[in-house]
């Protein structure tokens, strides 16, 4: 069949089969949200745990999670609340608002990258038409940000906060509890899954930008002095890459992950290690392997904290589009979190192979001192003292103590001297590789790359080829007629295969036989296990595959022992 108006028919599909459809539809929807029915809440559950199975398999990364409603003070310290925009642009005429970077998409290479001032320039020597009522009258292109905010208590002095707009910081604030689990050894990762919200100004291209979006993110933490080592041996089969251009590699290049790493193209071998393991990851779910590319971010778009960006692509329906972001953000997060929270507990502690002889200014507490004027806090503040990493240059100073409190001290207080002593390590912060994950983009691009159409007895004939990791259901159980006691062994027979653990069995007793095996195929459901006048007689079934409609008669133990061992395929 020709691919003309395959878009328009597989969104149709989807709305009708119960995959995705638009949320609040009876008030006239809401453009940005969506809703999963019943079919596609089951893909995307076994997608999400396709993904948390992936990496946690490693053994040294384990899953999180923390609320969606975050401090501001949090995203101040992350930068969102300064940075996090989008500019728009207000048409004069009809008052219609346009995310600006999306009205010169096809007039700059990276429009999300560049200045107000700038896009005003491109649409203005473009003269580019309002999509909306053709006119070309534009207001200056102005940032506005893009999380959704909300208050902590009482509407009047509660405490400011915003829906996260990334699921990664809460694994930044629970950093020192993952230090501890790990028992203060690096390298080591977290995840998390769930929704993230983003305040999109036009929001289009149905799951592909959402306000409202499933996000899967990993935080994993190295010593940059001695990152974990990689090997790359296993990843023999070449994938499309398209380098910075300023890192002086031009067009796009055909390479293994090791020589691409090798070749300098992937600076960190660790960032290369997470390319390869997301390569992994999307063609285990049945994302087509020769649609998939890695782009590097160019200097321009690069975000400020990272030494080096990945986008991985998706080509679909509409194009190619970015779903996975895997970034080396350095130590700029738990830096900056530590900055802005007057704490020191985002570190991590390296040792020495020897211990190193150092001269070091301490500050010897004046017990005499310090004893009658802070009486019970009085071992607080000398311990504080005795621990004190850096000594100031000048005395009196503040000095926080224990019990979160601050203390000043002044020269009658302390003694300046300067020791020799062992040094066996010292505090460091880690850095951070993050992989961060659309759901709702890779489970579109699932759907499109399994979505086949054929001709059958001259009429139009859907098979959702999905891989059986993310099928809605494992197997459909079909009563060739609900009488006659078929339609009672058929939902034994389902009972019995949903008691299976991670098996699910679908049961369909509408219409004729033909027609339900093309409800299961149109959705993907792989197999399909149909009772008749013989299974009565003598406790056999049919078994139907989906993929070649190929059909063997089997007993009805031995179809739910390959179900449980998931080997039917064997038995074709």
């Amino acid at each position: 069949m020709s691919d003309e108006g395959r878009l328009e028919r597989l969104t149709s599909m989807m709305r009708r089969r119960g995959i995705v459809l638009p949320s609040f539809e009876i008030y006239g929807g809401v453009s940005g949200l969506i809703d999963y029915g019943p079919v596609g809440a089951r893909i995307k559950r076994r997608v999400v745990e396709s993904w948390v199975d992936h990496w946690t398999s490693h053994g040294d990364i384990v899953e999180i999670d923390s609320p969606s409603i975050t401090p501001k003070e949090v995203l101040v310290a992350s930068g969102h609340v300064g940075e996090f925009n989008d500019y728009m642009s207000e048409c004069a005429s009809c008052e219609a608002i346009f995310r600006s970077d999306h009205l010169i998409e096809d007039l700059h290479p990276n429009p999300d990258s560049i200045s107000g001032d700038e896009i005003d320039k491109i649409i203005s020597e473009n003269n580019v038409a309002c999509p909306n009522c053709g006119e070309f009258g534009w207001s200056p292109a102005r940032p506005m940000n893009l999380m959704f905010p909300t208050t902590i208590g009482a509407m009047r002095g509660g405490r400011e906060a915003f829906l996260r707009p990334e699921t990664a910081q809460g694994m930044f604030m629970l950093y020192p509890s993952l230090y501890r689990h790990f028992k203060q050894k690096l390298p080591f990762g977290a995840l998390q899954t769930g929704r993230g919200y983003r305040n999109e100004i036009s929001p289009r291209q149905g799951m592909i930008r959402l306000r409202e979006f499933n996000m899967a993110e990993l935080e994993y933490f190295i010593d940059p002095e001695d990152p974990p080592e990689v090997d790359l041996g296993g990843w023999k089969n070449p994938v499309s890459l398209v380098p910075d251009p300023e890192g002086g590699f031009s067009g796009s290049r055909v390479a293994t992950f090791s020589d691409a790493l090798d070749e300098g193209i992937i600076k960190h071998p660790t960032v290369a290690w997470f390319l390869a393991r997301t390569w992994d990851f999307l063609v285990s779910i049945g994302i087509d392997s020769s649609k998939v590319r890695f782009r590097q971010h160019t200097g321009t778009e690069m975000a400020h904290y990272a030494s080096d960006c990945w986008d991985c692509e998706i080509l679909g329906e509409y194009g190619w589009v970015e779903c996975v972001g895997i970034a080396n953000r350095t130590c700029h997060d738990l830096e900056s979190h530590e900055a802005h929270s007057g704490t020191n507990l985002l570190r991590a502690w390296r040792q020495y192979s020897e211990p190193i002889l150092v001269k070091k200014d301490v500050l010897s507490p004046n017990g005499s001192v310090i004893g009658p004027i802070f009486k019970g806090r009085s071992s607080d503040v000398s311990d504080a003292l005795s621990e004190m990493q850096e000594i100031p240059d000048k005395i009196p100073f503040s000095l926080d103590i224990s019990d979160g409190t601050s203390v000043e001290i002044t020269p009658d207080m302390v003694t300046r001297r300067t020791d020799e002593v062992n040094v066996h390590g010292e505090w460091f912060t880690p850095h951070v590789v993050e992989p961060a994950f659309g759901i709702d983009r890779i489970i579109w691009h699932v759907i499109d790359h399994a979505f086949n159409e054929s001709g059958k007895s001259g009429e139009e004939y859907t098979i959702l080829s999905l891989d059986e990791k993310v099928t809605p259901f494992d197997v459909s159980v079909l009563p060739l007629f609900d009488k006659e006691g078929m339609g009672e062994i058929a939902r034994k027979l389902a009972s019995e295969i949903n008691s299976i653990p991670g098996i699910r069995a679908d049961i369909d007793t509408s219409r004729s036989i033909g027609r339900r095996y093309a409800r299961a195929d149109e959705i993907g459901v792989p197999w399909a296990i149909t009772v008749d006048h013989s299974t009565i007689d003598d406790d056999t079934v049919t078994i139907r595959r989906r993929d070649n409609q190929m059909q063997i008669r089997v007993p009805i133990k031995i179809a739910i022992d390959g179900l449980r061992t998931r080997s039917l395929d064997s038995m074709f």
